[in-house]
């Protein structure tokens, strides 16, 4: 079935379970994917492109290495020796000389936020994707320039801030936002999501005082005189949410925002070699078809719903995996448990190190909320995911999907938690029994090592353990949480392998994988998650021909530099989406 208007949610929801249209195919060297009727002619006869003189990896046990394939209506159909498949060259075949290049799946992405609109016109007070340095001077400087143009009693927000990257040595705090404006209330976010640092006009219109007490599951930090800090974690930043003025848009403004952030998301995705993303962008779906439409889409997409799309869901009985090789629904967005990694507010039984009195950080449901909600999801054939750092928030999610699997059984479920950050051996075992498939955190190791010391070489031996899980024989796969960690596939191999940060401190080398390993971890573990492991995630004949060359091998390259290897060419379906 063939569509090429745009479709609204409504309209996606009422489709026939045939779902959306395919968009495979189309020339190799256009960077546009041109529509077409997907073609059941999947055998090797005059392909529509041959790829050849490759350092292929493919990530197919059964034909590890290979040097050429061949590609037909958007699929491989062949796959082998130059001289094998240059013999399938017919009158119309494209040719592309690799000239010894290495070739690797497309790379996956099973876990990421990556609202294009705000990178595009929010103020960016750090770098969204690499390790850099800023001083809290340049935040108040870029707050101030847009305090200029915002009404007094209307927030400025910056995004992207992190903690650690501060050339000042010290926290950014409340006093230092005061300069920004006495008039607006002013937040800048942490890119963890899980914190926030306010102005006093932001308190005071909360009515946040001293001594307002706590609520479940956050805090209003203070400092050793007892006064507010300006640093709030997790729920208790709803509270200033609701407080002052934000920015408003008519309905055409916020779609044209959001539609030209989907298009400005999916360039960036396939720059770095992202050929299928999760996404957990509530309310960009829509967008997404439209971007579809007109060519703008560059990437695949398991959209994971929430709210209304997810109470249709339900209520009409959609499940999991409906739409088509382009856009299909996922299992739910992150339903929130615990706190975070990088910000320190994820739910440990042992203590934060350095923080008194002691802290083990927030926990965000209770287990009877969360039983009720994982019980009312899976029985309705969608996929659960929950977002579980610590090791007790962990513990009660598994406790809710044993329970939920137990009153409703199902085969082949593969509940989802995302990043499961922090595990013991009986977790493991109980995760393993369920099949559970975790999104781990993939960059963090480089991009976030100089916050390890608040849990010490202990615990972070057994956090984000990627060799435990693997010879668990559990399928974890890389999961970037964008825009809390950088989302670069290769900058996550490096730290997979690695685990030695951008600072050059190492922590838990114990749970180092190999290349190989990490290359699964980035391909096919990601093609598991979302159960689409038959079409995607290696170079196999009758598999989507979604692909990346890469300037340098893996392999061979110094590990240190693995980050820096070039993306010469993304491919999806067959068609160059980003060229170097």
């Amino acid at each position: 079935m063939m569509r090429n208007h745009r479709s609204s949610r409504r309209e996606f929801l009422n489709l026939s379970a045939a779902g959306v249209a395919g968009m495979v195919g189309g020339p190799w060297l256009r960077a546009t994917m041109a529509a077409q009727a997907p073609s059941s002619d999947f055998t090797a006869r005059d392909p529509d492109l041959v790829v050849f003189n490759a350092n292929i990896y493919t990530v197919d046990s059964r034909l590890p290495k290979a040097e050429a394939f061949a590609v037909k209506s958007g699929r491989f159909v062949a796959v082998g020796s130059s001289k094998e498949i240059k013999g399938l060259i017919g009158k119309k075949t494209q040719t592309y000389d690799a000239r010894q290049m290495t070739v690797v799946p497309g790379f996956i992405d099973t876990h990421n936020h990556g609202r294009g609109d705000g990178l595009l016109y929010n103020v960016l007070v750090g770098n969204p994707y690499d390790v850099e340095f800023v001083t809290i001077q340049s935040i108040i400087d870029k707050l101030c320039a847009r305090a200029r143009t915002t009404p007094p009693g209307t927030w400025v927000e910056g995004f992207f801030f992190d903690d650690t990257k501060l050339k000042d040595n010290r926290p950014l705090n409340a006093q230092d936002l005061d300069k920004v404006s006495l008039e607006h209330p002013v937040v800048v976010h942490h890119r963890g999501g899980h914190t926030g640092f306010y102005n006093s006009k932001a308190f005071q219109l909360a009515g946040i005082t001293k001594g307002t007490p706590n609520p479940y599951g956050g805090t209003y930090d203070k400092d050793e005189k007892g006064e507010l800090n300006g640093r709030v974690t997790d729920l208790a930043m709803a509270t200033l949410a609701n407080a002052g003025k934000h920015e408003s848009f008519s309905p055409a403004e916020k779609e044209k925002r959001v539609s030209d952030g989907v298009a400005f998301m999916s360039k960036k995705f396939v720059q770095y070699g992202l050929t299928t993303v999760h996404h957990n962008e509530p309310g960009v779906l829509a967008a997404m078809q439209e971007q579809r439409a007109r060519g703008g889409l560059l990437h695949r997409v398991s959209y994971e719903p929430i709210g209304d799309l997810l109470e249709s869901m339900i209520q009409n009985g959609i499940e999991t995996g409906f739409g088509d090789e382009w856009i299909r629904l996922g299992a739910t967005h992150e339903h929130t448990v615990d706190g975070s990694f990088s910000e320190r507010t994820m739910a440990i039984s042992k203590p934060f190190i350095g923080i008194s009195p002691p802290y083990y950080g927030n926990l965000t449901e209770s287990q009877e909320d969360l039983n009720s909600w994982s019980e009312r999801v899976h029985r309705a054939g969608i996929r659960l995911n929950c977002h579980a750092n610590g090791d007790v928030a962990i513990d009660r999610v598994l406790t809710a999907y044993e329970r939920a699997l137990k009153l409703f059984p199902r085969g082949d479920v593969r509940p989802k938690i995302t990043h499961c950050s922090l595990i013991n051996d009986d977790l493991v075992r109980r995760m393993k029994a369920i099949n559970v498939v975790p999104a781990e955190f993939s960059t963090y190791p480089y991009y976030n090592s100089d916050k390890f010391h608040f849990y010490g070489e202990e615990m972070m031996s057994h956090m984000t353990a990627f060799r435990t899980l693997i010879d668990a024989g559990i399928v974890p796969a890389a999961g970037s949480d964008f825009s809390p960690g950088p989302f670069s596939p290769l900058m996550a191999i490096q730290a997979m392998v690695t685990r030695t940060g951008w600072n050059g401190e190492t922590w838990g080398a114990n749970q180092r994988i190999t290349i190989d390993e990490a290359l699964r971890v980035n391909t096919i573990n990601g093609a598991y998650n979302s159960r689409e492991e038959a079409i995607k995630g290696s170079i196999t004949p009758g598999k989507l021909a979604d692909f990346v060359v890469l300037a340098d091998d893996l392999h061979t390259v110094d590990r240190s530099k693995i980050k820096d290897i070039q993306i010469v060419r993304t491919v999806v379906g067959g068609s160059t989406v980003y060229q170097a």
